[in-house]
Formats: structure tokens, C-alpha cells, sequence
């Protein structure tokens, strides 16, 4: 793995939980809103809307850099528009990264061969 894909993954991994935060966050606000005189949901709102901008074009790039399929980019953009699906993909995406390190090092050990 390149160290712009690299980096693509990471970006996507450090936005996906506090976008997953302000989603539950935004929830919250909405319940309150509803229930009491608290109306925290524009500010919530535009700070949720501005993450998960940042997390649509952070996939984008992470999938045009890291060639994923269909199937994977898919399940990363479906973990987005769920309010707890951030704190799930950052935990893939991190595993992804364990294992993109365990490949290289082996290739570099001569452990695997590279085509």
C-alpha cells in the first residue's frame, strides 16, 4: 500500500467516529427539542452536516486510492447514514491498516511473494 492510500484510509478512519458522535449527538438534540424548550439542532446540525461532507469525500478518495469493490465501498457509505454504523467502520478501517502493515512487512521479509 502507497503511502497516499495510506494516508486516504487514515483520513477516512479519523472522521468516521466523530461523525458516528454527532449523528447520536443530533438525535439527542432532536429528542430534546421535542420534549423540552433545548433546541440544539441547528448548531448540532450544521456541525454533523460539515462531518459527514468531510466523510463522503474522504470515502470517495479512499475508495478511488485503495481500489476497494463495489461491495466494500458500499458498506462503508451504508455505515455512514447509520448513527452508530462510524464506530463500526473505523474499526474495519483500522483492521485494514493492521493488515496492510502485516502484508508489507512480509513482502519485505521475502515471507510473501510479490507478483
Amino acid at each position: 500500500m502507497d503511502i497516499k492510500t495510506a494516508t486516504a484510509l487514515r483520513r477516512l478512519r479519523l472522521v468516521s467516529a466523530p461523525e458516528a458522535v454527532s449523528f447520536l449527538l443530533l438525535l439527542v438534540c432532536s429528542v430534546l427539542k421535542r420534549t423540552t424548550d433545548f433546541n440544539a439542532v441547528p448548531v448540532m446540525g450544521a456541525i454533523h452536516g460539515a462531518l459527514f461532507v468531510l466523510y463522503v469525500i474522504f470515502w470517495a478518495d479512499a475508495w478511488n486510492r485503495a481500489k476497494w469493490p463495489v461491495k466494500t465501498a458500499v458498506v462503508y457509505f451504508v455505515l455512514s447514514v447509520l448513527p452508530t454504523g462510524g464506530f463500526f467502520a473505523e474499526r474495519m478501517l483500522k483492521r485494514e491498516a493492521e493488515d496492510a502493515v502485516i502484508a508489507t512487512r512480509a513482502r519485505q521479509e521475502g515471507a510473501v511473494k510479490t507478483s
